[in-house]
């Protein structure tokens, strides 16, 4: 069997196009299973670089290619490997190519090698000050830009963002307001696509966790952050006058009329925990009073019937109630 199997590597770098295609759709088939995916891992020295020679072949080659590489990286060991030998900077590279047809894909293998800490560095490029944070922002670009198209190849970048904002490097990145991304981010919180607001609500809500020392760059884009956050947890109710007066206008404006009501937990876990960090913080207690915040969070609370978006909601309720009694000292709890 090994001697098939390094046959069949070799194969992957014949000069003939119709043996290589046959190659790689054998390769690719055989990711498919937990015993193909073993075999191949005892040859990954050889088989990882080859597969990623054949990224930049035609279609019909370099699509089983990367669907390989997908399922291959979804090994730890194999994705480390894959880190180490400059695969991000192919993929990036493949990713921006004119004409690319398999970029879906590459946004697909690169959600799985930033699932490690070395392959969120080498996404931030991180040691290399001329160009660190360059594939950031050229990815928030596209997923930006892409959200119109019904079937959006960048869709699965809000992952990735979600992925780099687990390390401190990535958030910091994206909370400075020279770079403006998480600016950007959050505007597309308003997508129809379910990936992309869970996407966006992971990362503003990792985000978050810097709001000790970074809370002034969070609410300079407050006229943003504050709907993102707070119309998933509204409720489903419509907000009278009394209510939307104490309110800027993006939050009034959306809630004082009928709208499609956020019924995914995981968001509304995810903005709960967000305001939670944020108001941690005496002046970002302060910055969601000012929005009429707590009102909005006692209505959707009224609504809510899912037990993980309860325990949010009184999480958050408790340290108000705690930080309106005592602001003097101001007292902070971790997690």
């Amino acid at each position: 069997m090994a001697t098939e199997l390094e046959e069949l590597i070799g194969f992957l770098s014949t000069p003939s196009p119709p043996v290589k295609k046959a190659a790689v759709d054998i390769v690719r088939d055989l990711t498919g299973s937990e015993d193909g995916l073993h075999s191949l891992s005892n040859y990954a020295n050889t088989v990882l670089p080859s597969l990623s020679r054949l990224l930049s072949d035609d279609k019909e080659v370099s699509e089983p290619a990367v669907e390989a590489l997908v399922n291959l990286s979804q090994n730890a060991g194999l994705a480390s490997k894959m880190v180490e030998m400059g695969l991000i900077k192919i993929a990036m590279d493949m990713l921006y190519k004119p004409g690319s047809s398999i970029t879906r894909l590459l946004v697909m293998l690169l959600v799985n090698l930033t699932q490690l800490d070395d392959g969120i560095s080498s996404l931030l490029q991180i040691g290399d000050d001329k160009m660190q944070g360059l594939y950031v922002m050229k990815l928030v670009r596209s997923f930006c830009r892409s959200s119109e198209t019904s079937d959006d190849p960048f869709d699965h970048v809000g992952s990735i963002l979600v992925n780099i904002s687990k390390k401190e490097e990535g958030r910091k990145m994206l909370l400075d307001p020279k770079r403006g991304l998480l600016k950007q981010i959050i505007r597309q919180f308003d997508s129809s696509s379910l990936l992309r607001k869970k996407g966006v609500s992971g990362t503003i809500r990792n985000c978050c966790f810097e709001a000790e020392n970074q809370l002034q760059n969070l609410l300079l884009i407050s006229e943003f952050l504050w709907p993102a956050l707070l119309l998933p947890v509204a409720g489903n109710k419509i907000y009278g006058e009394q209510d939307t007066s104490k309110m800027p206008l993006e939050l009034g404006s959306a809630l004082s009329i009928d709208r499609e009501p956020v019924k995914d937990p995981e968001i509304c876990v995810q903005a709960l925990e967000a305001i939670y960090l944020i108001a941690l913080q005496e002046a970002g207690r302060r910055a969601l009073w000012s929005v009429n915040g707590p009102r909005i969070l006692q209505v959707g609370y009224e609504d809510e019937e899912d037990p993980k978006v309860m325990e949010a909601y009184e999480q958050i309720g408790s340290l108000l109630v705690h930080g309106s009694e005592s602001e003097e000292p101001s007292t902070t709890t971790s997690k």
